[in-house]
């Protein structure tokens, strides 16, 4: 089972947070996990993937301008539909608009057909609403939250994946 992580980063943090989630993910048997920075995503393994999961910075309590183009126009040639999808992000200020950010990318990859899954509160500790936030530049300090978001998601990719 494929599961992509495609994010965009300015300073390097949320690359950080996309390598947690990813070894998070990785715990999983059988998942086969990538991470792709927006520029340089490999469309072959995004499509055959079971999940995608996408994270950005915010900026002035949305999403990038990079990751709002990408999801508008460089999603266009990824097979998205029916898979499960996932969002994160980081801020550098507690309260900076993240939980915004990811309920708007998560909109998205419900307009684009996919099933939205966040971890969530029924999963126990930590409690994870809509996606893992972590707060810049100590993303190490969120790293424990960011892993079990990974493992959450591959997990529930692989129930997915053998419901089809």
């Amino acid at each position: 089972m494929k599961i992509a992580i495609i994010y965009d980063s300015k300073t390097g943090n949320t690359t950080k947070a996309a390598e947690c989630i990813a070894e998070g993910a990785r715990a999983v048997a059988g998942a086969e996990v990538r991470t792709f920075p927006i520029a340089d995503v490999d469309a072959v393994f995004v499509n055959e993937s079971a999940a995608v999961i996408v994270g950005c910075p915010t900026y002035m309590a949305e999403m990038t301008a990079d990751m709002h183009v990408w999801l508008e126009k460089g999603t266009g040639g990824l097979n998205l539909a029916g898979k499960l999808g996932g969002a994160f992000a980081t801020e550098q200020y507690v309260h900076g608009g993240a939980e915004n950010v990811i309920s708007n990318l998560l909109t998205v990859l419900m307009v684009r057909g996919m099933l939205v899954y966040s971890g969530g509160a029924a999963c126990g500790r930590p409690v994870i609403h809509l996606g893992p936030v972590a707060l810049s530049p100590k993303v190490e300090d969120f790293r424990d939250t960011l892993v079990v978001y990974g493992t959450r998601m591959a997990e529930q990719a692989a129930r997915v994946a053998a419901n089809r």
